[in-house]
């Protein structure tokens, strides 16, 4: 039977949402120890890789271990990655018009530490701590002086994005009590400013509140956030929700659309290098 990728890494999400980890919230960039990386290009995996592997550290095929010299442990199963490309198909609630989807192809792969003979390839070397503050302050003026995108802080309990000013608005930075969360709580709605028609054009019109557009695009900003967060050093346990009703609803969303998170974090991976000004996306 044909192995359906997609099923396979929402099933891999699903598991850990089940057991109270929010994968998307999990040290993706902050230092190269964090990471999940290719052993054959010291390279880190995109974010989707990041969270279906759920380990940093060094990975490889099967092949890749015989050549090293090395063995797979007996016993030990593999972990699997996946490579996507966005092809452009025709939209059936638009006729006439294209969207974009996710094709995927994927690999099992192999921790390190999950074979014998096989040693390390790519040293890791930490500096020490930044001013995370000034880094993800960096971070909002150089995407908003690129993208034109305006800020506005406004004494309130609102914070959102709105296309048609191109505009975000956020409390004042006082009102938060935990200066991650005001970082966390922007970065999710410059995420969100990422899918503006002038820029990644994700963004549906008709994308109200409950329906599945919605719920994806809110996972595209949660990824984002996330991750940009974890790049500016600022990951702390009061910068993300993790309630119970907060993984349910994951849960669910996840439950009813296979594609989602593939198709999310893909997503979120072309807005994440648009804030930070890259080019590229990894695998």
């Amino acid at each position: 039977m044909k192995k359906d990728v997609y099923q396979e890494v929402t099933d891999r999400i699903i598991s850990q949402l089940e057991k109270g980890i929010i994968p998307w919230h999990k040290p993706w960039i902050t230092s190269h120890a964090d990471q999940a990386i290719s052993y054959s290009t010291g390279k880190p995996y995109s974010l989707l890789n990041q969270m279906i592997l759920g380990r940093p550290g060094e990975y490889l095929t099967f092949n890749q271990v015989q050549q090293a010299g090395g063995r797979v442990k007996k016993g030990e199963k593999a972990g699997m990655v996946v490579f996507w490309k966005w092809l452009d198909v025709d939209d059936d609630q638009n006729p006439g018009e294209k969207k974009q989807v996710p094709f995927l192809k994927y690999f099992n792969v192999f921790h390190i530490d999950q074979c014998e003979g096989v040693k390390p390839r790519h040293e890791v070397t930490l500096t020490g701590e930044d001013e995370t503050d000034a880094d993800a302050d960096a971070i909002i003026t150089g995407y908003l002086q690129r993208s034109g995108v305006k800020l506005i802080h406004r004494e309130g309990d609102r914070a959102f994005y709105k296309p048609s000013t191109d505009s975000v608005t956020l409390p004042l930075v006082a009102q938060f009590k935990d200066i991650a969360e005001y970082y966390s709580t922007a970065f999710h709605e410059l995420t969100h400013s990422t899918g503006h028609e002038s820029r990644l054009n994700r963004l549906a019109k008709c994308a109200f509140f409950g329906s599945e557009e919605y719920s994806k695009e809110e996972l595209v900003a949660e990824i984002g956030a996330a991750a940009l967060v974890n790049h500016a050093g600022l990951e702390t346990a009061a910068s993300f929700r993790n309630s119970a009703a907060y993984i349910q609803s994951w849960l669910k969303a996840l439950r009813n659309d296979k594609r989602m998170i593939v198709s999310a974090s893909g997503q979120a991976e072309k807005a994440v290098r648009l804030i930070l000004g890259e080019d590229e996306a990894a695998a």
